[in-house]
């Protein structure tokens, strides 16, 4: 059997970023918001409440049509990137985009119910829940995997996000989640590597590296540049993923239900969640349990974290070299793999942040901005409900579970997920509580 090629590192040629999805989050979020400032979207459906037995005095004629019109677009809009990223996928991928779309659809209208939303449970649970309803039952076809975008629909999303919160805003709490993110991330790689590698003695050292970034960072994303960055084998990839998919789904369902019940603050809450749920989709879908507050502080402590994925990328391609292969005449990685690892979505962030702030400053530009975000919100809570479906899609348990066995790199993840869920906890009331520093002021409006 031939040997299994390393991960390879993409994006890293100019050529490459039209096809990257990052820079496709940033053109559609700045189209909508370009559109949306022209004032010539129509108006976006907004479900109405309802209780059993009155579904079709309340689900009427116009708003089922206003829900095609609206899937129609979205389908449109995605299927442009998606052409020219994928290429032969796009005549997969519009009928899938249209079944996330209705199962999305159907979170929101049982969000709506009015037995259901006495007791507050959110769209992102019901998308969730469907998604993993088909994927654990009869599995998530293979047609239907096209639709599933997970961190496309969620970066688009976050991108409208930026306009929400303005730079003043951003500036005032990065410190706090500069303390947070950063202050922990370098710690928690250095215990689980030397846990792997001293205690449990792994010696696949690739892997190691892999699963503490993948655990300390953000999921996904970051294990695939640390496993590009050490050379790891796909195998090595498969592992650290896969366990890594298995605890964000539990974490993003338990941590909002504990953080609830013990009454912690949604302000720490969304902080010690977006430290430490390794995916940006899943800290979204768990941050719209705490609210507006939780949401968004979850947002940016993971947005900052994720600016570590360059940077971590690039010392672990630094020390394998130097320290680990002790190859010296490898050739050494350079500043721009700094670069080619940022999640470029957070600049389309930081940019709708700062046009925004701009123009809310200018004149009647307050009035002004309040129209866009009306209808930009609106986009991204779709948006993030394309994506709660889309992780329940991918969530298939049994499949995942397999994961599990094998012994030391389960052992690995639990412990430093541990671990890192006890330092993210404790730095983050220590910087939010008011002991040490001011307390932080509010990102979201009331």
């Amino acid at each position: 059997m031939a040997e299994e090629k390393p991960v390879q590192a993409e994006g890293t040629r100019w050529s490459d970023l039209y096809k990257l999805e990052d820079w496709w989050a940033v053109w559609l979020g700045f189209a909508l918001l370009a559109i949306a400032a022209m004032g010539v979207l129509p108006a976006i459906p907004t479900l109405p409440g309802w209780q059993w037995g009155g579904f079709l005095e309340a689900h009427t004629g116009g708003l089922a049509l206003g829900l095609v019109v609206l899937a129609i677009g979205l389908a449109a809009l995605f299927s442009v990137a998606v052409a020219v990223m994928k290429g032969r996928e796009w005549g997969r991928f519009y009928p899938a985009f249209l079944v996330v779309f209705v199962l999305a659809a159907v979170s929101y209208i049982l969000e709506k119910e009015k037995s259901v939303s006495a007791y507050d449970i959110p769209y992102a649970f019901w998308a969730l829940a469907l998604g993993m309803l088909i994927s654990n039952t009869v599995g998530t076809p293979g047609w239907l995997k096209s639709g599933v975008q997970t961190e496309f629909y969620i970066k688009t999303g976050l991108v409208l996000l930026g306009a929400e919160i303005l730079v003043d805003k951003i500036l005032a709490f990065s410190g706090y989640g500069l303390a947070i993110a950063w202050g922990v991330t370098p710690i928690v790689i250095v215990f689980m590597w030397l846990f792997g590698t001293r205690f449990l003695k792994m010696l696949n050292k690739p892997l190691v590296i892999t699963i503490a970034t993948a655990t300390s960072v953000c999921g996904v994303s970051a294990a695939i540049a640390a496993a590009a960055a050490s050379r790891a084998k796909k195998e090595d990839l498969t592992v650290a993923v896969g366990m890594s998919l298995i605890f964000t789904v539990l974490m993003m369902i338990a941590m909002p239900a504990l953080i609830t019940a013990i009454g912690m603050s949604p302000t720490l809450g969304g902080a010690w969640m977006g430290g430490t749920i390794d995916a940006t989709g899943a800290v979204v879908a768990a941050g719209v349990a705490l609210g507006k507050e939780g949401e968004a502080v979850a947002a940016i402590v993971k947005m900052i974290q994720n600016v570590l994925i360059g940077i971590v990328a690039f010392g672990i391609a630094v020390f394998w070299v130097t320290s680990v292969e002790r190859d010296s005449s490898g050739a050494r990685p350079s500043l721009m793999e700094v670069w080619y690892r940022l999640p470029k979505f957070i600049l389309g962030f930081m940019a709708a942040s700062i046009i925004a702030s701009i123009v809310n400053a200018s004149g009647d530009g307050s009035a002004f901005l309040d129209g866009v975000l009306a209808q930009t919100k609106s986009f991204r809570g779709w948006f993030f409900g394309l994506a709660f479906v889309s992780i329940g899609l991918e969530s298939n348990l049994r499949d995942l579970a397999k994961q599990m066995s094998g012994g030391k790199p389960i052992v690995l993840y639990v412990v430093g997920q541990t671990f890192n869920l006890i330092l993210t906890l404790a730095v983050a009331w220590l910087v939010l509580s008011g002991v040490l520093f001011p307390e932080p002021p509010l990102l979201a409006a009331p």
